[in-house]
C-alpha cells in the first residue's frame, strides 16, 4: 500500500493549529485575571504569554518550513512542557481554583 506523502505534513500543520488556538483560549482565561492586583495572577500570566509566543514561533515555523532546523532538537520538548503547564491552568480555571 502506497501512503500519500501529503497528508502528514497537513495533519501535523492542523495539530500545530489546534495546539495554539487550545493554548490562546488558557491565554485569554488567564488575561481575564491578570487584573486582579494579586502578583501571582500577574506572574501567571507572564509564563502564560510567553509559552503562548513560544508555541507561536514553533508552529509558524513548523507550518511555513522557514527559519533554521536548529528548533527541531528543543522546540517540541519545550513546547510540550509548556502546553502542559498551560493545560494545568485551564483545568484550574475550569474548576474554578483560579480566582
Amino acid at each position: 500500500m502506497t501512503r500519500d506523502p501529503g497528508l502528514q505534513p497537513e495533519r501535523t500543520r492542523l495539530a500545530w493549529r489546534r495546539t495554539l488556538l487550545t493554548l490562546t483560549a488558557v491565554l485569554l482565561l488567564q488575561l481575564r485575571q491578570a487584573f486582579t492586583g494579586r502578583v501571582l495572577d500577574a506572574l501567571l500570566t507572564g509564563a502564560a504569554l510567553l509559552v503562548w509566543l513560544a508555541v507561536l514561533v514553533v508552529t509558524w515555523h513548523r507550518a511555513t518550513g522557514a527559519g533554521p532546523r536548529r528548533f527541531d532538537s528543543w522546540s517540541v520538548p519545550l513546547t510540550a512542557l509548556g502546553a502542559a503547564g498551560l493545560a494545568v491552568l485551564g483545568v484550574a480555571h475550569v474548576l474554578g481554583g483560579v480566582q
